[in-house]
């Protein structure tokens, strides 16, 4: 336990990421309060904690964008978990305002307290996204390293899914991407996960509260809201199949992305608790390695011994990437991370979750989500 860091608070602590980092810091010995505001499209109607939160842990409902529910939050803490987001890159496009209030407004409520209450935070990790780089790397066999910009409508509307060079036209080659990348975020969603980070590091660095950001990649793993349409493509293949429905992938499926199991990114929390020399910079989450979309639906439909087939839609979204996958050397030299939890097995904690869960829980709403986007303009 790092010298005078008892007593930790977790926004977001009742969410999916959220919920896992505070079982490791109970397990760890902290004492650990949540603020969750208990967002309707993750924990339901009910408004009540989840189920699977750890007992030893104070729970407090509150919301970071209600000024009067930051009363006291300082109070006896000694270092912070900032995961509390909306999550969303499609419905970002069309609730702007849900998006900034929650992302942007609430880490800026946060901040404020920081600087203008005495406190005795010694420590401020915040959770950013893999989604504030837009496309990931890519090298041209003639240009070396380049970053491509996105792909234009009028090249998806003919099938051209790859990338190409932005000096010499040539098709490019997906490469990790690095922290170096330049950030060139896709949606409001990616907008404000870049503010989330570059506001906790920039206010962290100027009054000396060692502060890391996380750039999680695709997290999956149990307590992922299957009912949320949001929520990433592990979930929505999971709901689709136990609906008895045919996942729906869009382009050609092979698209390239990195996907970290939920107990590897909350081992990377506390890593990043105890550093003692990675302060005031962001790093990569993942495994370092890549499944094609395609290939991850054929993979679940295996653990799930189904028989049904995906479906290759040859439909596109309106700023999705290509391909983007993390290259996690700076987490490794400075946290001394390395994901433990292999795809296939990690998928396999799905099955017992999910068999689990009440049916409610299960409804399968891509269908309604995809109409929304289609609705507005962002699928094609």
């Amino acid at each position: 336990m790092p010298s005078g860091i008892e007593n930790v608070l977790v926004t977001g602590g009742a969410g999916f990421i959220g919920s896992y980092i505070v079982d490791l810091l109970i397990e760890e010995g902290y004492n650990v309060i949540i603020f969750d505001n208990l967002e309707e499209q993750v924990h339901g109607s009910r408004q009540t904690p989840p189920e699977y939160l750890n007992s030893s842990a104070t729970f407090q409902k509150r919301d970071l964008r209600v000024q009067e529910d930051l009363n006291e939050m300082l109070d006896d803490v000694d270092a912070i978990f900032h995961q509390a987001a909306a999550v969303g890159v499609g419905q970002s496009m069309y609730q702007i305002t849900k998006y900034v209030h929650s992302n942007t407004l609430g880490t800026a409520n946060l901040l404020d307290m920081l600087v203008n209450k005495e406190h005795n935070v010694k420590k401020l990790v915040v959770a950013s996204s893999m989604s504030i780089y837009g496309e990931g790397r890519y090298t041209c066999e003639d240009c070396g390293l380049v970053s491509p910009e996105l792909r234009s409508n009028e090249q998806m509307k003919r099938n051209e899914w790859e990338l190409r060079c932005p000096k010499c036209n040539k098709i490019a080659t997906p490469a990790p991407t690095d922290e170096k990348k330049p950030l060139k975020p896709t949606s409001i969603y990616a907008m404000s996960k870049r503010h989330q980070e570059e506001m906790c590091l920039l206010i962290g660095k100027t009054y000396g509260i060692p502060t890391i950001a996380l750039r999680y990649f695709n997290v999956y793993g149990p307590r992922q809201a299957l009912s949320n349409p949001y929520t990433g493509v592990a979930a929505i293949f999971s709901s689709r199949i136990l609906n008895g429905n045919q996942p729906i992938i869009y382009e050609d499926g092979n698209m390239k992305r990195d996907f970290v199991h939920v107990k590897d990114i909350a081992k990377a929390n506390l890593l990043a608790l105890k550093s003692m020399n990675a302060a005031y910079r962001a790093y990569n989450i993942g495994t370092g390695t890549y499944i094609t979309i395609k290939d991850l639906a054929k993979l679940i439909l295996e653990i799930y011994n189904s028989d049904i087939s995906p479906v290759i839609s040859k439909k596109f979204r309106i700023g999705d990437v290509r391909h983007c996958y993390a290259d996690i050397s700076l987490a490794r030299k400075y946290l001394e991370f390395s994901p433990e939890i292999e795809l296939k097995e990690g998928l396999k904690d799905l099955l017992p979750w999910v068999k689990g869960l009440e049916k409610e829980k299960v409804i399968d709403k891509f269908e309604t989500a995809e109409a929304e986007l289609k609705k507005k303009g962002l699928t094609i």
